[in-house]
């Protein structure tokens, strides 16, 4: 899933660019302001667990959220009663995560891990994984997703969403939302790490994983509403399940 032009430069033996790290790392401390530049996980983070818990059980389930961040979506998958995991490469990000939980009351393992690692040490030990805005800011897109599947029970649930690559995404995510309607920050997306879904339907056959179903996210900015469903022109959920043991 690498595309020839963009360099990356990768973390010794990680998945992780190192500027994407420094980049994330240099806003921890605004991980939960929801006016803030991560106003727009904020604003749709009901409708991904939403989307995420029409798939799959969530109460007593033990849940691996990879690339964690500031631990938005984590906390809320607790919340809906998931035993939840979250990881992330960012030390800056997970203390974050650790502060805010506390001071929710809830009970998160997190960690400063890498999946692939996490996959070796603890294979087929989450009946979920999920791996949301991640994959377009990793070198190796495809690793990630191996790894996601070696991590998620046979027959478990493995939950992506990204941006495709096309020119409208490039109008639509990228000038449009970074530089035109300011919903994040500018310089969060690099175009040709954007990924199709030919191309993350490719990794997720490799890896073992059958996609059932690709959902498209749309924003209205006239009514400043997000709704799931329709065309995956731009940004879209993935929903993939690992294939049983033969």
């Amino acid at each position: 899933m690498g595309r020839a032009g963009h360099e990356r430069v990768s973390e010794p033996g990680k998945n992780a660019d190192a500027a994407e790290l420094e980049k994330f790392a240099r806003l921890a401390e605004q991980w939960w302001d929801t006016d803030g530049p991560f106003k727009t996980l904020h604003d749709i983070n009901a409708l991904r667990v939403d989307y995420i818990a029409a798939r799959t059980t969530l109460e007593g389930a033990r849940v691996l959220d990879v690339g964690c961040g500031g631990g938005i979506l984590a906390e809320a998958l607790a919340a809906r009663g998931a035993r939840v995991v979250g990881t992330d490469l960012a030390a800056a990000n997970i203390e974050a995560a650790v502060a805010h939980a506390a001071d929710s009351h809830l009970d998160i393992d997190y960690r400063v891990a890498d999946a692939a690692e996490l996959a070796a040490r603890e294979p087929g030990s989450f009946d979920a994984v999920t791996c949301l805005e991640l994959l377009e800011h990793v070198p190796e897109p495809a690793r990630l997703v191996a790894a996601c599947a070696a991590l998620v029970k046979p027959g478990g649930a493995v939950f992506f969403s990204t941006i495709n690559r096309n020119l409208k995404s490039f109008v639509l995510a990228i000038v449009g939302a970074e530089y035109v309607l300011r919903m994040v920050p500018k310089g969060t997306h690099e175009y040709m790490k954007l990924i199709r879904p030919s191309e993350l339907g490719a990794a997720c056959r490799a890896a073992g994983l059958d996609l059932e179903e690709l959902t498209g996210l749309h924003y209205n900015p006239l009514l400043e509403r997000y709704t799931l469903g329709g065309n995956v022109d731009v940004n879209y959920f993935a929903y993939a399940v690992r294939r049983p043991r033969s």
